[in-house]
């Protein structure tokens, strides 16, 4: 499809994220509250979603770009039947070195060795709190921590390792249980990261106030479990490393609101529809599915997705302040895929 690719900022395609359903077994308040997302809602049918052929079609186009790692998101990826066939598919592909799935983890135990035996590399598991009030309080009611602890004790038995554990952070709602997270992932080998409550959407009632910046975080931590900084693992790396000083594994911590990290971003995500969007806090996606369904050859969808990709300006999280209090339209949080 061509050689490697570069926006205008110079940031190469690297990473895409695959939304794979708009569907979740949770109501988690800053995503999905349950007052909007309720029974009644209409989620997108089956027909509109791109079915696995077409996802990994994609994914061997952008391959030839330059991408190496895919994640796959949503809503919940495990609500998406037979997931592990869309793994097994994307594995093939050359050039994708690493496969990942962000999960809440509630159903992992049933899924999680298929996944593994399809290719399936990594897992990150989404724990708020392990204090069971508010873990409910926030995801609307629908699992209690242990739940998603079996799907931690799952994935370790599969045999995955490190498992990364994402944690946000929402001030006065789960920020007093920060330090028991992380002695529990410090005391079971698991890498926590903590993720700022972040203006992504329309509809989770976003305030400033409610951020627990990164900063904060980090010196609530190192007060019971002394830390130094970590040299980050590759270019563009979200989350701003620290180790225990007494060498008890590590923690990050990902500051897109108080730290913006926008100049060294290299992902693009794929709705479930099949539209791209080249920021999490993209205004509007551009639709691949009308080429997928209309038999365009491979370099007419080469040539959008080079467009797109070549024309990509975005860095909101480094210009947010000035935007912030604007009416401005953004996509949903369980659209896009976190």
């Amino acid at each position: 499809m061509g050689p490697n690719i570069t926006d205008t900022l110079q940031r190469p395609l690297r990473d895409l994220r695959i939304s794979v359903t708009d569907r979740c077994n949770f109501r988690c308040r800053y995503c999905m509250p349950a007052e909007i997302y309720g029974e009644h809602y209409r989620f997108m049918p089956k027909a509109e979603m791109l079915s696995f052929e077409e996802i990994a079609r994609l994914v061997r186009i952008m391959a030839g770009f330059g991408v190496e790692k895919i994640r796959l998101t949503g809503g919940e990826p495990l609500v998406r039947q037979q997931l592990e066939k869309l793994v097994e598919q994307i594995a093939a592909i050359d050039g994708i070195k690493d496969i990942a799935i962000t999960t809440n983890g509630v159903l992992l135990p049933q899924k999680v060795q298929a996944l593994k035996d399809a290719g399936l590399k990594r897992v990150t598991i989404s724990l708020d709190s392990l204090d069971n009030d508010v873990f409910r309080r926030m995801n609307g009611e629908r699992a209690d921590v242990q739940q998603v602890l079996d799907g931690i004790a799952a994935a370790q038995a599969a045999g995955f390792a490190p498992i990364k554990i994402n944690s946000v952070a929402q001030r006065g709602v789960n920020d007093h249980t920060i330090v028991d997270l992380a002695r529990y992932c410090r005391d079971n080998g698991l890498i926590l990261r903590f993720i700022e409550y972040m203006d992504v959407g329309t509809l989770n009632g976003w305030k400033l106030d409610q951020v627990v910046p990164a900063r904060e975080i980090i010196e609530r931590i190192g007060a019971k479990f002394p830390l130094e900084p970590v040299e980050p693992n590759y270019r563009g790396e979200v989350a701003s490393r620290y180790r225990y000083a007494d060498g008890g594994g590590e923690i990050g911590v990902i500051a897109s609101v108080t730290q913006p990290f926008c100049g060294t971003c290299t992902r693009l995500r794929l709705t479930p529809e099949g539209s791209i969007y080249t920021c999490l806090f993209a205004v509007k996606g551009t639709d691949l599915r009308d080429l997928l369904r209309g038999d365009a050859p491979d370099e007419a969808i080469a040539d959008r997705i080079r467009g797109v990709w070549q024309a990509r300006g975005d860095r909101y999280s480094e210009i947010r302040s000035s935007l912030t209090d604007l009416e401005r339209p953004k996509v949903e949080m369980y659209h896009i895929g976190g």
